[in-house]
């Protein structure tokens, strides 16, 4: 009797247990050929040049084009490369068979390839489409997605996520902290940490803010770091936007 009851208030003092989820942005690094010095040597420049980019950021293998990754140790052996240079690698992605197996084998999660998310052609008033043999189908004009807005500050460690529309912070973004958006990124304090616009790779999302003193600003996948800013860039109220393929950064004044 009084093992049951012991039993019964061990029970009911168990905690329900709670799973969320979190949007993380995961650095795909692309191999192309085999891993060997030469590759190496290239990737120790770019992480000279960047040094930052890769900080806290999880990093998934691209195998699609890669060669000489077909076993275990292959697999173990790369991954101990990057690893030795402080790149947090989670996963492999478009492996086949014996590589996502490899990867199981060693601790890493196998993924389905990434790929970019379009953006979705709409047509333009007063514009008549060309001639062709067949009527092309009719495109609906998408409503714009409403903005998230943010009215505390974005601490160290904190990921916010605007996934259709517009992000506003109405505040701070501290150094370790991503505000990332599908559209663009208003931000009515200073910004210290990574803003990523136009994630689904909308070229014309912009980056605006009060005070600039970012690790990291991205666009559609066109970026710069701190490292990158050098003193000659406007660091008060602020906008950043793409010129081609060349990220610019300039004052609203």
């Amino acid at each position: 009797m009084h093992n049951g009851s012991r039993t019964a208030q061990s029970v009911a003092s168990v905690r329900p247990l709670q799973i969320r989820g979190r949007f993380l942005t995961a650095v795909a690094l692309h191999l192309e050929g085999h891993p060997d010095h030469a590759f190496m040597d290239a990737l120790d420049m770019r992480l000279r040049q960047t040094p930052r980019f890769f900080q806290d950021a999880p990093v998934v293998i691209d195998l699609e084009k890669a060669q000489g990754i077909d076993s275990t140790a292959d697999l173990m052996a790369l991954i101990e490369s990057l690893r030795a240079r402080r790149l947090a690698v989670i996963g492999i992605q478009s492996g086949d068979d014996v590589q996502a197996q490899a990867a199981g084998e060693i601790g890493l999660v196998a993924l389905a390839a990434g790929r970019d998310a379009p953006l979705e052609r709409v047509s333009r008033p007063g514009k008549r489409p060309a001639a062709a043999a067949a009527t092309p189908p009719a495109v609906v004009e998408q409503p714009p997605a409403p903005a998230r807005l943010i009215t505390q500050p974005v601490r160290s460690g904190q990921t916010v996520f605007a996934d259709r529309g517009d992000l506003i912070v109405v505040g701070p973004v501290s150094s370790g902290a991503e505000v990332i958006a599908a559209g663009n990124i208003h931000i009515y304090g200073r910004l210290r940490g990574r803003a990523l616009a136009g994630v689904n790779g909308d070229t014309s999302a912009r980056i605006f803010c009060n005070a600039l003193d970012a690790e990291l600003l991205a666009i559609a996948g066109l970026y710069r770091t701190s490292e990158q800013m050098g003193t000659d860039t406007p660091r008060q109220h602020v906008q950043a936007w793409l010129d081609g393929d060349r990220l610019q950064i300039e004052s609203l004044k």
